[in-house]
């Protein structure tokens, strides 16, 4: 079965469930050995290098109705995939399906199977490994991910459950303008023994002014801005240090930035990883190893200090 995954979060299923790929996207980077040498059937426009500048770029061409991704039609004719996942929710964050449907017609000119994810919530992206499985043949080994998966995120509940205190955390997606992590992300912070603030499960990100955000008065702060590792976010810690209010209690030691690009924001297999990232930082006593193990990708933001290692 050859298989093309126009998504991150597709391309680490397919590569969980030992999927021959055969065309990837531009944005799709992990598992690298998985990646490595796959043709790349997308492209996108050049949107900025900063929060402020991306944001405006999207807006102005979702305003103008241009395309913020292309599809290599030669590229994928010569892929001539069996099946191609893409998705359905959101058309800034990867290729829309709709897209896809019309590169299809020029490049193949026959049925593909098309396979549009729209996950929303936990359960749902249990579904879409499921749905992964299924179109291509591995039906039992995407049920033995899925209940791997589960056990481990059991596994955190179980352990929070019993935690003497649960910390109120927000977690924000975007810096500029301000959202809060939406979807399958109040999910995580539950298992993780954490209690949501302005996040519903399965709501897309909400948008807060600098009021509302000032109002606010979290134990821990996230910081996990979509489509940025690291590096990046240390290029933006002029504005981390705005969108944080100074007043915030929390801005002592429980403010984090972490790997946006790598957790949270793919609603693929590193969502249980996820989990285990936010367990060691809401409750690094009951899970030592977690934070210890994810300490490479989070930093803390410390007054006057920036970030620094946690």
């Amino acid at each position: 079965m050859r298989v093309a995954s126009l998504l991150p979060s597709a391309t680490e299923i397919v590569a969980a469930l030992g999927g021959n790929l055969v065309g990837i996207s531009h944005e799709c980077d992990f598992p690298a050995a998985a990646v490595e040498g796959v043709p790349v059937l997308t492209s996108s426009r050049f949107l900025g290098d900063d929060s402020v500048t991306i944001n405006a770029s999207v807006v102005s061409a979702l305003d103008d109705a241009l395309a913020i991704y292309d599809v290599d039609i030669a590229a994928l004719r010569s892929a001539n995939p069996d099946v191609i996942i893409t998705q359905d929710l959101c058309e800034v964050c990867a290729l829309p399906a709709a897209a896809v449907e019309e590169a299809l017609d020029v490049a193949l000119g026959r049925e593909v199977d098309l396979i549009r994810l729209s996950p929303k919530t936990l359960q749902d992206v249990f579904d879409d490994i499921r749905r992964v499985g299924q179109a291509l043949q591995q039906t039992e080994s995407a049920e033995q991910y899925i209940a791997g998966a589960q056990q481990q995120i059991e596994s955190i509940r179980d352990i929070t459950a019993a935690a003497e205190r649960r910390p109120r955390v927000l977690t924000i997606e975007w810096l500029e303008p301000t959202m809060i992590g939406g979807l399958w992300t109040p999910e995580l912070v539950t298992i993780a023994g954490g209690l949501p603030l302005q996040a519903e499960s399965g709501e897309l990100a909400r948008t807060l002014s600098p009021q509302q955000l000032d109002a606010l008065d979290p134990d821990v702060v996230v910081i996990k801005p979509c489509g940025y590792n690291l590096t990046a976010s240390e290029r933006e810690l002029d504005l981390i240090d705005r969108v944080v209010p100074s007043r915030w209690r929390c801005r002592q030691d429980n403010v984090f930035v972490v790997d946006g690009n790598a957790f949270f924001n793919r609603s693929g297999p590193r969502l249980v990883d996820s989990a285990q990232l936010l367990a060691g930082l809401l409750h690094p006593d009951l899970f030592p190893d977690f934070r210890k193990r994810f300490a490479g990708v989070t930093k803390r933001l410390k007054a006057g200090s920036g970030l620094t290692d946690v």
